[in-house]
């Protein structure tokens, strides 16, 4: 197995960049869809590509529909990380820094984030008011995943990095070393440039491959 750092002492690391929703974890909009029984609250950034317009869109559904963080936050207690996720974290920072780069919200991801064994996660905030409605968002800057990427090749770092759906391709385009996973066919499609795996043992290997160091499956 690789190790972070050359034997001589001189740093030689890699990053692994991965989103979050879809890749690690269940969607949690779809997840609150779903108990909600509301169909709108079902889109993604697999349908919409322009995550304004899909947070908007959002929080005008959960104005009229009256729901609160609170009742989101009771769906998400009771998610748990995709089946293999925490093991395939585990595997990626043995050999990698990792960086989760999400376009959720930090009101959202602690029972998920303590399940997957506190990776760093880089995403947005939410803003509620008294009654605990949610009014608006932050997004910690524009097509934030691109420029975390940029940051930190600016800092000499390689960066390999994996998502599953429009929001993900600036990211994946900035990366040295780009992966679809878990995407549908229409993000497939429109990107071909970018390998599309199906389960994250094949991302391991894809991972590896293209790892410039030793990496032993």
């Amino acid at each position: 197995m690789g190790a972070p750092f050359n034997t001589n002492g001189d740093v030689d690391v890699e990053l692994a960049c991965l989103d979050l929703e879809g890749v690690l974890v269940p969607e949690i909009w779809i997840a609150f869809a779903e108990r909600t029984g509301i169909e709108e609250l079902k889109a993604t950034t697999r349908d919409i590509p322009d995550y304004n317009v899909l947070m908007r869109q959002r929080l005008e559904i959960l104005a009229a529909n009256n729901l609160t963080i609170n009742d989101i936050q009771e769906v998400i207690a009771t998610l748990a990380p995709l089946p293999g996720a925490r093991e395939f974290i585990d595997w990626l920072r043995e050999r990698f820094q990792v960086i989760i780069l999400s376009d959720t919200f930090y009101e959202f991801s602690q029972p998920l984030m303590r399940q997957l064994g506190w990776p760093t996660l880089f995403c947005h905030r939410l803003v509620t008011d008294a009654a605990g409605k949610v009014i608006d968002y932050k997004l910690r800057q524009e097509d934030p995943k691109r420029a975390s990427v940029r940051a930190l090749h600016s800092l000499n770092y390689r960066v390999l990095a994996a998502g599953d759906s429009y929001n993900d391709t600036t990211m994946l385009s900035e990366a040295d070393v780009g992966f679809l996973i878990h995407a549908p066919q229409n993000v497939i499609d429109e990107f071909p440039q970018f390998r599309a795996v199906d389960t994250l043992d094949e991302l391991r290997g894809a991972f590896a491959e293209a790892s410039e160091r030793d990496i032993a499956l």
